[in-house]
């Protein structure tokens, strides 16, 4: 029998068990996006992508909404199209 962990429960341990708390994996995000979302709201955008470390941000006002994986620039802009959900 395998065994899978789901992510409710993986986000419960990293909340409860971990060293790692959510808040602090929130705040390493923010910090590590801090410059691109400085640089877009020099531009005057409030909805944008950025992209890092094989990783796409999409960016929904002055929150990260979600977070993509290896996704090809047709699917980083349907991602910004629709909100970034799915």
């Amino acid at each position: 029998m395998s065994l899978r962990v789901t992510d409710h429960a993986l986000m419960r341990f990293v909340e409860r068990a971990s060293d790692a708390t959510l808040e602090a994996l929130r705040a390493q995000i923010e910090t590590s996006l801090t410059r691109a979302a400085e640089a877009a709201a020099s531009i005057g955008a409030t909805d944008y992508l950025i992209v890092r470390d094989d990783l796409t941000y999409v960016v929904r006002g002055s929150a990260v909404v979600t977070i993509l994986t290896k996704t090809s620039p047709a699917d980083r802009a349907h991602a910004l199209r629709r909100g970034g959900t799915g």
